[in-house]
């Protein structure tokens, strides 16, 4: 078995570079795409999105499944 290893990524990276910067404008532009793997959801689906992370840190959610 391996050693678990922790680590934290900075809350202030380094600024963005002007390229950087373009990329996202132009990201933000384009349209959202859905397929097989990542389909729209309802309006229901979006509502079970619920913190998993006890202490309450992280802010990226995740979806439950209840089946």
């Amino acid at each position: 078995m391996g050693n678990l290893v922790k680590f934290t990524l900075p809350r202030n990276p380094l600024p963005l570079t002007k390229e950087q910067k373009e990329e996202l404008d132009r990201a933000k532009r384009m349209p959202f795409v859905y397929d097989e793997d990542c389909p729209p959801q309802t309006d229901e689906e979006l509502k079970r999105f619920r913190r998993v992370n006890a202490s309450g840190n992280d802010t990226t959610p995740a979806l439950l499944n209840s089946r």
